[in-house]
């Protein structure tokens, strides 16, 4: 098969892994910068053409790891590659549903899965009504962009709740509020699923105070066992995204595992070597299953 992976920016790690693990099975295997890209869009012959004008109609299956500030070309491009009738592991439509935060959270409820309390307005006159919502301070205020824990703030006071609602609003910034849950004690698990299986879990634990802000947080990561709740949980957000790999963030809490966030690009790097998981290989084998179906 010939395989490739659709990225802004291969890293040394996911090429060097991505290679072993197709040239161990006999596959070709070729990293795709997106910005490199660009389309011819017709009905009678679509293409994605390449910086050095090569083209890419015999791939069987793309890899696509789209950064959430690249979502819309990104997606747009793996949209072309599906019209040529490429499999994608990851649609550009699921990635585009995981990367709105509103819509996600919906689609989850729509399936029965248990979430904080989390609400959502457009107007500042509606900060004293969301913040009751969740059952006041302390809280935690979302950007709907927001991922791998930037744009999450934490507000500890009913005061600067109201302030950083506010001035989010001031902004025309769309923002969630969401339930504090106090006892996790800044900890949440991260599930790693490809296809119908979670196949590496590991639990983070915030270690320095003022956990939650607009800066990516500083976590002590370790591996974890998880329930078997806590699994059938994960499979299933992914499933409603209808994404083939995810990482689907859970809380524990004192009314049961909890789904704070889900995923579509997730870090291979970080959790094979925290979990000692062959992670790149269960991907490769689950395309290798399904590309030709």
């Amino acid at each position: 098969m010939k395989i490739a992976v659709l990225t802004h920016n291969p890293n040394a790690y996911s090429q060097r892994r991505f290679t072993e693990a197709c040239q161990t099975r006999g596959h070709e295997i070729s990293f795709i910068r997106i910005s490199y890209c660009y389309m011819n869009i017709s009905a009678s012959n679509p293409a994605v053409h390449y910086r050095s004008n090569e083209t890419f109609e015999d791939l069987d299956a793309i890899i696509p790891h789209i950064k959430p500030t690249h979502t819309f070309y990104g997606t747009a491009v793996l949209r072309q590659f599906e019209m040529m009738g490429v499999y994608t592991l990851n649609t550009a439509l699921s990635i585009t549903w995981s990367r709105d935060k509103l819509r996600a959270l919906q689609l989850l409820t729509r399936k029965q899965l248990p979430l904080p309390i989390t609400g959502f307005a457009d107007s500042p006159e509606e900060s004293e009504k969301l913040i009751d919502l969740v059952g006041g301070a302390p809280l935690i205020v979302r950007l709907l962009e927001g991922t791998e824990g930037r744009g999450i703030i934490f507000a500890e006071t009913h005061q600067a709740a109201i302030s950083v609602i506010n001035a989010f609003k001031q902004l025309k910034t769309n923002i969630l509020v969401q339930e504090f849950i106090q006892e996790a004690n800044g900890t949440d698990i991260r599930c790693v699923v490809v296809g119908n299986k979670v196949v590496a879990a590991v639990q983070r634990q915030t270690v320095e105070a003022g956990f939650h802000s607009t800066h990516h947080p500083r976590m002590s990561t370790v591996s974890v066992k998880i329930t078997r709740k806590e699994r059938k949980m994960a499979i299933q957000a992914a499933k409603a995204m209808k994404l083939n790999l995810a990482t689907v963030d859970l809380i524990r809490s004192n009314r049961g595992p909890l789904v704070l966030d889900i995923d579509c690009s997730p870090s291979i790097e970080m959790l094979e070597k925290i979990t000692d998981c062959d992670i790149v290989s269960r991907i490769i084998d689950f395309i290798e299953e399904n590309a030709k179906k």
